[in-house]
């Protein structure tokens, strides 16, 4: 049970159907199958622009990408997926993160939407998942855009500890955590639907509580697929400096860009994101 009541559950998929009725551009709302369970997913812009998996971070679901859909759409054919065993409409299945389960779970994704391959966008934990794929599955993966991912840099346990001290205050240490986790950009979504959204996902949801993987140096080595990141110098759950001496080690051809006043929640990276996704393609080195 990935929430801590039925209840709840209910609460948290009501509100975000009526985030989903909002949905600021058209759009097909899809439920796909896959050998993990049922996925869902929100379709945007045209079928005929450069498709574009999308991937939120844990704890999440499609409902943050709803202050970008519009410009990114423009561009691009957005698949918004909700990932697997998280607060949104997909299975509630959790596979293993040290295995292969979340690759066959995106082969599946992808067969279904009809895709030989795409671009990934992920967040966070969604970054991790991307650049896992890429790294299983390079033939299926175009680009890499990823925004403060996981399995880079070290997780730092200042904020799991903090985070565990402020669950006995109800309302108020959710609101704290959220803070906390998402650095000085967290005033800009607080007031909000979606911050909303977030506040209600964090009194009913079980978090998961499996570390992320690291990935080796070599893992990252291979990797030959344009790459960006994006991450930010205050990050209270990742360490970016380290995420930025890694990357730029191993994959010589990433770009890397450290915001130094930034946390976890990075400020509107759009512009960023379709400058690198709708580039022109460089050649595999």
């Amino acid at each position: 049970m990935i929430y801590r009541s039925a209840a709840g559950a209910a609460a948290v998929e009501h509100r975000y159907r009526e985030l989903l009725r909002g949905w600021p551009v058209p759009n097909e709302p899809l439920t796909v199958p896959t050998g993990e369970g049922d996925t869902f997913v929100v379709a945007s812009g045209s079928p005929d622009a450069p498709p574009v998996v999308a991937l939120q971070g844990s704890g999440a679901n499609a409902a943050m990408w709803l202050r970008q859909i519009e410009r990114l759409a423009r561009h691009l054919r957005v698949y918004a997926v909700d990932v697997i065993g998280e607060p949104g409409l997909s299975a509630p299945l959790r596979p293993p993160l040290a295995s292969d389960a979340y690759a066959r779970w995106l082969d599946g994704v992808l067969v279904a939407l009809g895709l030989g391959k795409a671009a990934m966008l992920g967040v966070s934990l969604g970054g991790w998942l991307a650049l896992d794929y890429a790294v299983r599955r390079p033939e299926r993966v175009t680009r890499l855009a990823l925004l403060t991912p996981g399995g880079i840099g070290r997780r730092k346990l200042g904020f799991l500890l903090a985070a565990l001290a402020l669950r006995p205050f109800g309302e108020r240490g959710s609101r704290r955590t959220m803070r906390l986790a998402l650095g000085p950009g967290a005033d800009d979504v607080a007031g909000d639907e979606v911050g909303a959204l977030a506040l209600l996902i964090s009194r009913h949801y079980r978090h998961r509580t499996e570390s992320i993987p690291t990935f080796t140096d070599d893992a990252l080595r291979g990797l030959t697929v344009p790459l960006m990141a994006v991450v930010g110098g205050r990050d209270a759950m990742l360490d970016s400096y380290e995420t930025e001496r890694r990357l730029t080690a191993t994959v010589p051809h990433a770009t890397v860009h450290l915001l130094p006043e930034s946390g976890h929640l990075l400020p509107d990276q759009t512009e960023t994101l379709l400058r690198f996704l709708c580039s022109p393609a460089a050649p595999a080195r």
